[in-house]
């Protein structure tokens, strides 16, 4: 199991997590690579969409839930007491399965957030816009539209905005949550082609829609059931040469 990674961008120790006394993860140890596409992958209920959010706390307001154990960004314990919640968000962004662009035009969407940091130089602002929509792929389609309503572009569009408005202020680590589960083929190309230059500038972990597109975007991947860390392997082992006969069984479809 590759649970140890030297020098890991996210460290999750033993970490264990309940809602109203029903366990969701249990005891689930593994280190996150930086600049590396890392995918948590198994069927629904096993945990993996709940230890995405534990990672920049955004159970926080969840009432009825215990967690024990740390998760680690960059060695620092993201829970421990005095942490700046949204100093963590800006530096761990997410992107949701339904894209939720927001009201107003594209390049507005691409700016609320720098905008809500105080960015104010225009010069500043047309570099930024320029280079998330760039590195979400999306640039060559809306170049030409970046005043109009963002409501009007594709849900693939919409949902590689939803991306470059993330990567706006410049995070360590993106989070991906079934990113492309209600999209089209071409879009679904288009997003997972965008990881392969987002790597190379920050930590990505995703849950993806299936094992296909697990097999083909992971750097390295964790198969993740009933609450359970079952097997964590370099992306091409795990889904030709799985360890466990559970993670053999799932990816060759005999269950889930």
């Amino acid at each position: 199991m590759l649970t140890e990674i030297a020098n890991p961008k996210i460290r999750i120790e033993h970490v264990s997590y309940a809602y109203d006394g029903e366990e969701v993860l249990r005891d689930v140890t593994l280190d996150v690579p930086a600049n590396a596409v890392t995918a948590f992958f198994g069927p629904a209920g096993g945990g993996k969409t709940t230890l995405l959010r534990l990672i920049n706390r955004l159970n926080d307001l969840v009432e009825g839930t215990h967690l024990t154990g740390q998760i680690l960004l960059d060695g620092q314990d993201v829970y421990a007491t005095g942490t700046n919640i949204a100093r963590l968000r800006r530096r761990v962004g997410m992107v949701f399965a339904l894209p939720l662009p927001l009201p107003g035009t594209v390049r507005e969407n691409v700016l609320y957030g720098p905008r809500l940091a105080g960015e104010r130089d225009r010069s500043r602002q047309e570099e930024i816009v320029v280079r998330s929509l760039r590195q979400a792929a999306l640039w060559d389609e809306v170049k030409d539209r970046l005043d109009g309503p963002a409501s009007a572009l594709s849900g693939g569009q919409q949902q590689r905005l939803c991306i470059a408005r993330s990567l706006a202020l410049e995070p360590e680590v993106l989070l991906l949550d079934e990113p492309t589960s209600g999209l089209d083929p071409i879009s679904t190309a288009k997003v997972e082609e965008s990881l392969l230059e987002l790597k190379q500038h920050y930590t990505i972990i995703i849950v993806p829609h299936s094992v296909q597109q697990a097999a083909r975007v992971a750097d390295h991947a964790a198969f993740f059931l009933m609450g359970a860390l079952i097997e964590y392997q370099p992306g091409k082992r795990i889904f030709t040469t799985p360890h466990d006969k559970r993670t053999e069984d799932y990816v060759t479809g005999r269950f889930g």
